[in-house]
């Protein structure tokens, strides 16, 4: 699913029509938020699936 250009100005413009001006900066910053949560949440449980970090954690 590769989007070009133009889907991406049509999807900010019909956003822009939908949202309007004020809301979409908090809706662009509640979006980024939620994905560096989910990042953050799935690194975790990488973190805890790995052998290595196990062992280290069991040491301490």
């Amino acid at each position: 699913m590769n989007l070009g250009i133009g889907e991406i100005a049509v999807i900010l413009i019909v956003a822009l029509l939908i949202f309007g001006p004020n809301k979409l900066p908090k809706l662009g910053k509640a979006a980024g938020q939620a994905l560096f949560e989910f990042k953050r949440e799935m690194k975790d449980m990488m973190d805890m699936d790995d052998p290595a970090t196990k062992k280290q954690n069991k040491n301490q």
